[in-house]
């Protein structure tokens, strides 16, 4: 897709969910005249200074670069301004866009969301879809203002969350939707009809701690499983056994046995759960490559009915 009219815009973003967007409109012809991100940060085992997914896409298309630590101050509020934009498009850039900001394209600001608004409002959508037990999830095209994720609606398309879906493989389809949904907005901007969106059905999706990865056996064993999909890679799900934090990579559910939560109920390393049961298929010890349930048990030597 190439437009006739070229819109002469600013793309702000962070991670590798914003960066095929970004290509998209660059493919599309657009005038992408500046992109923001976040600034670089110390990152891996080497705690070495790392640029983001965004700041290296954009240096590959040779589009100027910003990071600013904030947008709440004069200068940098006047110098987004004399970009003279049209349109702006965020998607996961990490700062809140003052009134100032918002205002300045002469089409607004347009958001790239990851969940069918108004549910999943926030910084976690994808892997709150997947927690909650949701059986679908999507982008949604906003019009930004200054409420979280509270804009006027322009374009919404949905995908199927199912029993093999992983926060990965919805990331990686929900990025290409939003690259192929951004530019149809554009492309229709001037006939898209914004529709306010209902408070009814909104619901909060809060940023990721490392103590939403810890594995509670009170829970079913459907919610443990979600819990897995949902938070792989980071924070991942994890057990304490012997004060010792152990990684849980791959499980299956188990119909047929149950008894007091957090029981082991077999040498297949099979936990019991607030209802049904979990088999542990593939774990890590910290320091550790990953190894299968049964052969962690049997170098831990845990009998049958242990308490973890």
């Amino acid at each position: 897709m190439t437009f006739a009219n070229p819109l002469r815009i600013a793309f702000m973003g962070t991670p590798g969910f914003a960066v095929v967007a970004l290509k998209a409109l660059h493919d599309a012809g657009h005038d992408i005249v500046a992109v923001y991100c976040q600034p670089p940060k110390p990152a891996g085992r080497g705690q070495q200074i790392q640029k983001t997914p965004v700041h290296r896409a954009a240096e590959e298309l040779n589009i100027p670069v910003h990071t600013p630590k904030t947008l709440r101050n004069m200068e940098e509020q006047e110098k987004f301004s004399a970009l003279n934009l049209d349109v702006a498009i965020v998607a996961a850039y990490g700062l809140i866009l003052p009134q100032a900001i918002l205002d300045a394209p002469t089409r607004g600001c347009l958001n790239i969301h990851g969940s069918l608004l108004p549910r999943w409002r926030g910084a976690a959508p994808i892997q709150r879809a997947i927690l909650a037990g949701d059986t679908e999830t999507g982008i949604t095209i906003m019009q930004m203002d200054a409420g979280l994720d509270t804009g006027a609606m322009l374009l919404k398309e949905s995908t199927p969350i199912t029993l093999q879906t992983t926060t990965q493989s919805l990331h990686d389809e929900l990025a290409a939707m939003g690259g192929r949904l951004i530019t149809q907005a554009l492309q229709n901007l001037d006939t898209l009809t914004p529709i306010p969106q209902p408070e009814t059905g909104a619901t909060y999706a809060a940023k990721l701690t490392r103590d939403d990865g810890k594995i509670d056996w009170m829970k079913s064993a459907a919610e443990i499983e979600r819990q897995m999909r949902a938070l792989h890679p980071w924070p991942g799900c994890f057990f304490t056994l012997n004060g010792e934090n152990i990684k849980l990579l791959a499980a299956e559910i188990v119909q047929n046995q149950s008894g007091t939560p957090g029981t082991l109920l077999d040498e297949n390393f099979t936990i019991a759960c607030g209802e049904q049961s979990l088999r542990l298929i593939t774990v890590q010890r910290a320091g550790k490559n990953a190894t299968d349930g049964a052969s962690l048990l049997r170098g831990l030597r845990l009998a049958v009915g242990t308490s973890l």
